[in-house]
């Protein structure tokens, strides 16, 4: 029986830090896991977090855990694959100095199979739905004109909430072939270039910015980055307001990351081949953008479109009306 805080304590310094070098966002990821399931433990053993051992883990209690999360704190499938996944992670490394009676233990929790989840069809907004929501920043205020600069860039550039918060002043390049530097998920660097329209309100903004205090480009009032709680509630804000004049925004649920659907649709539509959108929305890998080609409608009846019969009449069915129908019958 040995003390778990070492080994954590090693995992997270020695392992993740050092050894993967893992980013930032990783660390505190599986930190955020490994705090909830200590608590969990310390609940279940009646014992302080600081003196819990490795053998208070095993297979009913990673389970139960889980189990915890999606029904006593409402967690989605995803977040609670996501939490097995960093025990797991640790579970790996300790297995390099388990005994060999503990490594059954270890085997166990790694052989807890992730939960399936049925794959939801991305939200984005229309482009008059878009205009609205932009068209609703009262640009009177300096918060009105951040937002306005913020939200166009995201609709257009399709940045993660993550990737936007974290651009400086630096990250803007607004001269010959204006694009904005971020650094993305899994710490891969790209650059995404900005249309006319987008570099015109960039520039008129980031010329205002420059008089206030901080390093962050969309900075709260103290200078800082805005957290993510705070972008959504401007959004929310936002998007309320824009119901007076686009009522289908009525009970829609807009994110930062519709705004990144929203451009991956504009592109799509624009028949951009799914291989460019994924390399302009830094997605690992393809099959990521096939989502986008299962939410299109309109997609699909270009395909049918092309497939109908020569002596089919173009366009959408449409039943007869039915009194018609019955005369035709007579």
């Amino acid at each position: 029986m040995g003390a778990l805080a070492p080994i954590l304590q090693e995992y997270f310094t020695a392992y993740l830090m050092t050894q993967r070098a893992m980013s930032g966002a990783t660390i505190r990821t599986y930190r955020d896991t490994w705090k909830l399931f200590l608590g969990f433990l310390s609940e279940t053993v009646h014992a302080p977090v600081h003196q819990l051992q490795t053998t208070d883990i095993d297979v009913a209690r990673v389970l139960a855990f889980l189990e915890h999360l999606e029904t006593g704190r409402g967690n989605s499938v995803a977040t609670r694959n996501l939490r097995l996944a960093a025990i797991k992670s640790l579970m790996g490394f300790y297995a390099t100095k388990a005994s060999p009676e503990q490594l059954h233990t270890v085997a166990q929790i790694h052989a807890i199979p992730v939960k399936k989840k049925p794959r939801p069809q991305p939200t984005f907004l229309t482009s008059a739905q878009t205009q609205a929501l932009l068209g609703s920043i009262s640009t009177d205020t300096w918060t009105g004109r951040r937002d306005h600069a913020m939200f166009t860039l995201a609709v257009q550039t399709g940045l993660r909430l993550s990737e936007i918060t974290g651009l400086t002043p630096s990250n803007l390049h607004l001269g010959d072939g204006p694009h904005v530097a971020c650094t993305g998920k899994g710490r891969k660097v790209r650059t995404t270039p900005l249309t006319t329209a987008s570099t015109a309100v960039l520039a008129t903004y980031l010329q205002e910015r420059m008089d206030r205090p901080g390093e962050a480009l969309f900075p709260n009032p103290q200078g800082r980055s805005l957290s993510p709680d705070a972008v959504q509630q401007r959004l929310t804000m936002h998007v309320s307001r824009a119901v007076t004049s686009v009522p289908e925004l009525v009970g829609k649920h807009v994110t930062v990351h519709t705004l990144r659907h929203t451009a991956a649709m504009r592109f799509l539509e624009a028949g951009i081949d799914s291989a460019v959108i994924a390399l302009w929305l830094g997605h690992e890998s393809i099959g990521t953008t096939s989502i986008y080609l299962h939410a299109d409608l309109n997609i699909k009846r270009t395909a049918l479109e092309r497939t109908r019969q020569p002596d089919t009449p173009a366009g959408d069915y449409h039943p007869d009306d039915p009194l018609l129908a019955w005369l035709q019958s007579l």
